[in-house]
């Protein structure tokens, strides 16, 4: 059977609730100024002459564990070499 929920304990559910989510919504804002920030970065590089894709594609590579990545490459280049690309 339920059991009524004391005033008590709801207001520090409540408070627990609300102190969790507000904690969330800071987070989001952060968040947004952060890929702002990155966007302004990009676009100055851009004016300054850079690819952003590629810059793009080297940090997404930088995040992935190195052997990973060689190992991509050795089967692109195989790949490439057997269809006469490389």
């Amino acid at each position: 059977m339920n059991q009524p929920v004391s005033d008590a304990t709801y207001n520090v559910a409540a408070d627990e609730l609300r102190q969790f989510i507000e904690q969330y919504e800071h987070l989001e804002a952060e968040k947004k100024d952060i890929v702002e920030q990155q966007k302004e970065i990009m676009a100055e590089a851009k004016a300054r002459g850079y690819d952003t894709k590629v810059m793009r594609k080297i940090i997404a590579l930088r995040k992935r564990d190195r052997d990973d990545v060689a190992e991509e490459e050795a089967i692109l280049e195989m790949y490439k070499a057997a269809l006469g690309m490389g």
